[in-house]
């Protein structure tokens, strides 16, 4: 398949300028506890909306990724060290914005022995103890395909383990150079054996064919998954991968059939949609246990 890079986002990619008093709150409570979110870090555009829904993704151990994936914004290069103090200040953050639902993801941090997987513990227990009834959703690495440090996050029982396959196997080594398309699919099945609830996302307009992505939709549900996330691809900045294909609505949408149909039981195909992109309303609409 031959794409056309079209050079202008398709209408239907527009998102509201963030603004308003809770959006302002957030950024404010935030800034005051000195935490990152993923939001800000890799540009999300659904930052307005989450903002103002009161949820926010929480981005753990640093603003630096030691790899450098071509289609993420988040600054690559040599990661100060932890702040032992993070975890307290992630779950009084939490506390403070009075959060049922909260999502913590990372940073890929390879230059840490355990690959940063003490830290979401950490980071998740400090959250259960000032606010239990808090449910606690962790998007991770594949921590270099080291089922030990998966366990040892796993043994902190988030309500959902994700770590995202990203795009498919065919072009994975040139758009995730520092990762591995089977290590990714070995941490989700074996998270599996731990919890019920196992999600993964993808982004498309790298370059695949809808071919290519069918076959990505059935490795991670013989993997294991059940939760599952598609979105259009945006370029963040000129020295990241461009677009090579804007999808159409009705295209998500039957990504999203084909999608249930190979036994997904929860699944959000959208333009805009991202690996937390209304992460909370699993458990409301869908009724997760």
């Amino acid at each position: 398949m031959v794409h056309v890079k079209q050079r202008h986002h398709p209408d239907w990619l527009k998102v509201r300028i963030p603004s308003g008093a809770t959006y302002n709150r957030i950024r404010t409570t935030l800034k005051e506890n000195k935490v990152n979110t993923v939001c800000d870090e890799a540009q999300c555009p659904n930052i307005a909306e989450c903002y103002g829904r009161e949820t926010a993704t929480f981005l753990i151990m640093g603003e630096v990724c030691t790899r450098k994936c071509f289609y993420c914004n988040i600054r690559s290069g040599t990661p100060e060290s932890l702040d032992r103090q993070e975890p307290g200040k992630i779950a009084d953050a939490v506390n403070r914005l009075n959060l049922n639902y909260a999502v913590i993801t990372s940073v890929t941090r390879d230059d840490l022995p355990d690959s940063g997987a003490e830290h979401f513990y950490n980071t998740v227990t400090e959250i259960r103890k000032l606010t239990p009834e808090c449910k606690v959703e962790i998007l991770t690495p594949e921590f270099n395909g080291n089922l030990k440090l998966l366990e040892r996050v796993l043994d902190s029982s988030p309500y959902i383990f994700n770590h995202n396959i990203e795009t498919v196997r065919n072009i994975f080594p040139y758009v995730r150079p520092g990762g591995s398309y089977d290590f990714s699919l070995k941490v989700l099945e074996h998270a599996g054996n731990y919890l019920p609830n196992i999600k993964s996302g993808l982004m498309i307009g790298l370059g695949e064919t809808l071919d290519q992505v069918r076959e990505t939709l059935h490795d991670l549900r013989r993997a294991g998954v059940s939760i599952l996330t598609i979105g259009q691809y945006l370029q963040p900045k000129a020295d990241l991968l461009e677009v090579e294909k804007y999808y159409t609505i009705q295209e998500f949408n039957e990504l999203r059939e084909d999608a249930l149909d190979k036994g997904f039981t929860h699944v959000f195909s959208g333009p805009l949609v991202r690996s937390s992109y209304h992460a909370e309303e699993v458990q409301d609409k869908f009724n997760v246990p």
